[in-house]
């Protein structure tokens, strides 16, 4: 079991952290004709705005109350009813979310009392979905805030099933955590369809960030979840949460309608991956298809063929809780050696990474630890690029924002072949900078003969 420490520096250097209510906004981003708010300054969106354009290079829906230094301390009704009465009129929205911000927080605005007031003067918005979620950003992190609106969203807009209504057999919610990117929802359905089941997922960033280009320009999000959609969702005959991001969602989901569920907290590697195909078995009672059985034997063979170039590294990484969690535990499984973790906030899943301390802190912090443990690879988002040239180590992008490099939002990592491939990713980096240092590479040692026994049985028995 991992030690959880936090960092007593007097300020961060090189963030790793992000805010909740850009968590949360993102979230929301996964319903259909959704427009998220952040009820804050101009300051507090326009940052946000910025790094979600940079790391998916697409047209992203976000608002602002645009509070002032008088209006934060009179306090904020006038800005709240002014954005919803003008995003309706405009946009034609189907559900307004709004995420608080420090400011808000701080001064203590009823938001929810705002909302209620907007109902009764503006009858014509009965129908506008709006969901309020507390992220004030002087606490917790960007994965608090995901998680933290999907709970509220189910308490929202998710309908109480009637006695005795006959539940969906066929029918699956699923929960995604923010660690996952649109690429890894698409193969999510891809796999639970392939059982025969129907999907609903909440949010669905495949739907709305999978950078497809519409027929015709909406000042909203492009796709995703429809408010009807997660209305119904107490009818599913189960609810799959994925990350443990996720937990208080899906409790709340059973409170709510009483759908059993099912939490993973992780799906990168072999035993997460052989899970999940056996309970998506076991609720549709259909065999696990052939393709399945062969992508294991490739992934199988990937680890393999990556053990060689992996095994005996000496991982730096740093990233939310459940991704951290998600990808060290892989490269764990492939004989990495999980040396500097470092991570944004607490989580219950930091005690089970694979590594003798996880530090809550930042990329200065990570790039320290790197350093003084001579760690040989590191992964984390974009702005670790610099520690990773002064350590002279190769780079792993993962996480959010990923700025410097193209199709952020199409990588995939979950199921056999999503792991298959970031093994492949990793190892042939790891390759490449062998190549350009003129060191010898795991293939060389391999010219005497074939890997020992111990070693292949080390991979195949897993």
């Amino acid at each position: 079991m991992a030690v959880v420490t936090t960092g007593k520096k007097a300020c961060t250097v090189n963030p790793l952290k992000m805010s909740q209510p850009i968590g949360g906004a993102l979230a929301f981003m996964g319903l259909r004709g959704a427009m998220p708010l952040l009820h804050g300054s101009q300051g507090c969106t326009s940052f946000g705005l910025v790094l979600f354009v940079r790391h998916f290079k697409e047209a992203i829906p976000l608002q602002t109350t645009a509070m002032s230094e008088v209006a934060t301390v009179l306090g904020g009704f006038e800005n709240v009813e002014q954005a919803i009465v003008n995003i309706y009129n405009r946009t034609k929205a189907e559900v307004i979310g709004i995420c608080s911000t420090g400011v808000t927080e701080t001064k203590g605005d009823d938001v929810e009392g705002y909302i209620r007031l907007v109902r009764e003067k503006h009858p014509e918005l009965d129908k506008l979905a709006l969901v309020y979620v507390s992220t004030p950003d002087f606490e917790d992190a960007f994965q608090d805030g995901w998680r933290k609106t999907v709970a509220r969203m189910i308490d929202v807009l998710v309908e109480k099933p009637a006695e005795g209504a006959r539940r969906d057999p066929a029918r699956v919610n699923v929960l995604p955590g923010c660690h996952l990117t649109p690429g890894d929802l698409g193969e999510l359905r891809t796999m639970i369809e392939d059982f025969g089941l129907v999907p609903t997922f909440l949010p669905d960033l495949a739907g709305s960030l999978d950078g497809h280009i519409p027929e015709e320009f909406t000042p909203t999000t492009i796709g995703g979840t429809g408010v009807e959609e997660v209305a119904a969702m107490g009818l599913s005959s189960w609810t799959i949460a994925i990350g443990e991001q996720m937990r208080l969602a899906v409790e709340t989901m059973e409170r709510r309608t009483g759908v059993p569920f099912r939490l993973f907290d992780r799906l990168c590697g072999l035993a997460p991956n052989d899970d999940f195909m056996m309970f998506l078995s076991e609720i549709s009672g259909r065999p696990v298809p052939l393709k399945y059985r062969r992508a294991r034997g490739q992934l199988v063979d990937a680890m393999l063929d990556g053990h060689f170039h992996l095994g005996g590294r000496k991982l730096a990484i740093g990233a939310e809780p459940d991704l951290l969690f998600d990808v060290s535990g892989m490269l764990h499984e492939m004989g990495v050696e999980v040396t500097a973790a470092v991570t944004t906030a607490q989580s219950p899943v930091l005690e089970r990474v694979a590594a003798e301390e996880v530090l809550i802190g930042d990329l200065e912090d990570l790039e320290t630890l790197a350093k003084a443990r001579g760690c040989d690879l590191l992964i984390t988002h974009s702005h670790g690029r610099q520690a990773a040239a002064r350590l002279g180590i190769p780079f792993f992008r993962m996480g959010l924002p990923m700025f410097d490099r193209l199709g952020a939002g199409h990588l995939v990592s979950v199921g056999y072949c999503g792991t298959r491939d970031l093994i492949f990713d990793i190892a042939n980096l790891l390759i490449a900078d062998g190549e350009l240092n003129h060191e010898p590479t795991p293939d060389s040692w391999r010219l005497a003969g074939e890997p020992s026994a111990d070693a292949v049985e080390a991979v195949v028995g897993h």
